[in-house]
């Protein structure tokens, strides 16, 4: 659990969490109470004795290790490390009680907030608190959202192409490289992948039974107004993959993994 010291003192400092509650290391409290007991059977006798709740009133942790070994720390609410002192029965346990009890009366001054403040000094003081803290929170968050841009994953073509199922025609591939469907269909030519036959490019035997196209049919109605039909070579997302590595060959990178270049 981590915590930062919010009262200074030098009999017993409190803490608070990251989550904003008070808190006080039960081993700390063990040493200004003075008991006779060994720390761990002294904590562990409060809390069976006085039914105190894990996660609710206290929370183990562990600590530095002694011998090799660590040791069990004990972080207590600021409740219950009062009740541990009033139940003690020494005058330590009553002054222990009564700087509790001081601590608490600081910590909700510390957080009325400034429009509450009948004085005018100390409303001011307290607005001025509260900006610097609201600008501490809002450069902790910006850092942090800096932080999460610049560690995310980058998401890259090849990742778009398996995140989709579709079929798509050249000219769609084509963009993504900053070609023409054109320009494209010649590469892939020249490559060995495809031939054309009539308006329709078809692929080499040795590429046609890979899953890499699907061909389509459409119907148009001529000049005389006759029903015709034509087909059309669409390629599969395997198939867009495939082009992917064609290109990559050829030193033709996708225009997204350009920019991701750039930004690196």
């Amino acid at each position: 659990m981590n915590k930062s010291t919010i009262i200074a003192n030098d009999m017993l400092p409190v803490y608070q969490t990251e989550a904003g509650e008070t808190v006080v290391d039960a081993r700390e409290l063990h040493a200004v109470l003075m008991i006779g007991k060994d720390f761990t059977t002294w904590i562990k006798d409060r809390i069976e004795k006085y039914g105190f709740v894990e996660g609710e009133d206290f929370s183990p942790v562990l600590g530095e290790s002694v011998g090799g070994r660590p040791r069990t720390e004990y972080i207590l609410t600021l409740d219950t490390a009062k009740e541990i002192a009033m139940v003690q029965h020494n005058e330590m346990g009553r002054v222990v009680r009564k700087y509790f009890i001081e601590v608490e009366k600081r910590f909700k001054q510390l957080h009325v907030p400034s429009y509450m403040i009948d004085d005018p000094i100390k409303r001011a003081e307290q607005w001025i608190l509260e900006q610097k803290q609201k600008q501490l929170v809002e450069t902790k968050n910006l850092m942090l959202e800096q932080q999460l841009a610049e560690t995310a994953p980058k998401v890259t073509y090849y990742d778009q192409i398996l995140q989709s199922d579709s079929v798509i025609n050249i000219s769609q591939i084509a963009k993504d490289y900053g070609l023409s469907g054109k320009k494209l269909n010649q590469i892939l030519k020249q490559e060995g992948v495809q031939y054309k036959l009539g308006e329709q490019w078809l692929l080499y035997s040795k590429y046609q039974d890979k899953g890499y196209t699907k061909s389509h049919t459409t119907n148009y109605r001529d000049s005389s107004d006759e029903l015709k039909t034509k087909l059309h070579t669409k390629w599969t997302q395997k198939g867009r993959l495939f082009i992917h590595t064609v290109l990559a060959k050829c030193g033709i990178e996708a225009l997204m993994d350009r920019d991701i270049k750039k930004a690196n």
